[in-house]
């Protein structure tokens, strides 16, 4: 089987924990695009759900299938989240924002009751760190908020030609080891002017991984 029909396959097993009633956040990118797809065959064939959306184009893809979006604003908590991710260890920690939502994302995933992680099996790696980790920036402190991921031992490459939805730049920051993700997570959070990362290390409360056309579910370890 192809990636994207691990993707596919991923998708349409989370989106089974949707049920009638539910407010759900759609995450961003190729593989939640298949459960965007997956909800809205589900809502054709009778699901009531209202979505809220971490990207414009999750939202323009989830109105045109015929899922009802709705403003995060106007939500201070949700049933359940879905999303992928540029890697997840066993452990459902998780790094995110290929896809430069992931501000948006960890907002969303925060306020959700449950946040379900999909992916194809290339993404389940044994710990997680060699995947180039994104940080949302606000344009006004980009030399002096690069300067600082740079001291925390980041190769940082600002994302050509990018501006995320939130009207922000993305650094690529490459680390050549990741011993510590909490205490990364806590160092990047502190540098002002860092409005976001992608490290997702409290939030995944379950993952769906398809590989070689197989569905594994994981839980969040005791």
């Amino acid at each position: 089987m192809s990636v994207e029909d691990n993707k596919r396959l991923a998708a349409e097993a989370a989106v089974q924990e949707v049920r009638d009633g539910m407010v759900v956040g759609l995450g961003t990118g190729s593989t939640a695009a298949f459960a965007i797809a997956a909800l809205s065959h589900r809502c054709a064939a009778g699901l009531r759900i209202e979505a809220v959306a971490t990207s414009e184009a999750s939202t323009a893809a989830a109105s045109a299938s015929g899922i009802i979006v709705r403003d995060f604003a106007d939500f201070a908590t949700l049933d359940l989240a879905i999303d992928g991710a540029d890697e997840i260890d066993s452990r459902l920690w998780a790094v995110k924002g290929a896809g430069g939502a992931m501000l948006r994302e960890k907002a969303v995933a925060a306020a959700a009751r449950r946040f379900i992680v999909i992916a194809d099996g290339s993404k389940l790696v044994q710990a997680i760190g060699a995947a180039k980790l994104p940080v949302e920036v606000l344009p006004f402190a980009r030399a002096f908020a690069v300067a600082q991921l740079e001291n925390l031992g980041a190769a940082v490459t600002i994302r050509p030609s990018y501006c995320t939805d939130n009207g922000n730049l993305v650094a690529d920051c490459r680390f050549n080891a990741m011993t510590d993700p909490p205490a990364l997570a806590a160092a990047i959070a502190a540098i002002p002017g860092a409005l976001g990362h992608g490290l997702f290390l409290d939030e995944v409360d379950a993952a769906y991984i398809a590989a070689d056309g197989v569905t594994t579910r994981l839980g969040r370890p005791a």
